[in-house]
């Protein structure tokens, strides 16, 4: 049982919680009070989905499954485990900034449920692109899937501490925005961890990443005036196919 309200494990479990739907245990109520701090640990809820994926990878590579089930199984693994989160993130955002033409109608389309064809069109772009780039970079095994995972996750801080809030409400809203030091910390960690499983290739994904995010972040404040989850999802989305697509060999 861990004592302290405070520990940077609570931190790690509300990452966890606010980007999986992996069970873990109960986090008190005071942790999630400080959801804007804890994010520094969005790059370990990416090695956590990664890690799964990898398990089920490996034993399909041991089974003699071909390339392409292989990584159409370990696509499906990331999306469960994440509760398809960044998808409909993805989705709703193309809807969104391409389907109405004003902020409030955007912001409107971006909170229903409902998927049009901008949004139909972009996640089946974006999931048949990631398969595509997994089933090339199983070629040297699951390192370029697991850099990509905490690549675009430790990016996320820095996108929520560079860009305001869009509307007052929404899971981005409520979790808050980071300090530029909780935002650097994060990435200091995804690159800590994607240099280990992808080598130094990992950096210039990282550049292309950044470009990339950049350009969704741009995009957004143009279109709506700051992010929102949506956002952050599609940017999560964007920045896993760029890193995949540099990684393969």
């Amino acid at each position: 049982m861990i004592k302290d309200d405070n520990s940077p494990v609570w931190d790690v479990i509300v990452a966890l919680v606010l980007l999986t739907r992996l069970p873990l245990p109960q986090a008190p109520r005071v942790a999630f009070a400080r959801q804007a701090q804890a994010v520094w640990a969005f790059p370990l809820a990416g090695l956590a989905v990664a890690l799964v994926a990898a398990v089920v990878g490996w034993i399909c590579m041991a089974m003699g499954l071909p390339v392409p089930v292989t990584a159409g199984l370990m696509l499906a693994t990331l999306v469960v485990t994440t509760g398809a989160m960044h998808e409909d993130g993805l989705a709703d955002t193309a809807d969104g900034l391409w389907g109405g033409f004003d902020v409030a109608r955007r912001l409107e389309i971006m909170k229903d449920s409902h998927i049009g064809t901008y949004g139909v069109l972009a996640l089946g772009l974006g999931v048949g692109l990631r398969w595509m780039a997994l089933s090339a970079t199983l070629a040297v095994g699951v390192g370029p899937m697991v850099a990509a995972a905490v690549l675009s996750r430790g990016l996320l801080p820095a996108l929520m501490a560079w860009m305001p809030h869009a509307r007052r409400t929404g899971l981005s809203h409520q979790v808050g925005r980071p300090s530029q030091g909780v935002a650097l910390a994060a990435l200091g960690i995804a690159v800590l961890m994607a240099r280990v499983v992808a080598g130094w290739g990992a950096i210039w994904a990282l550049v292309l990443a950044m470009l990339a995010v950049g350009a969704v972040g741009a995009l957004a404040r143009a279109k709506i005036g700051g992010q929102t989850g949506d956002i952050l999802g599609a940017a999560q989305q964007v920045a896993e196919l760029v890193i995949l697509l540099a990684l393969v060999p």
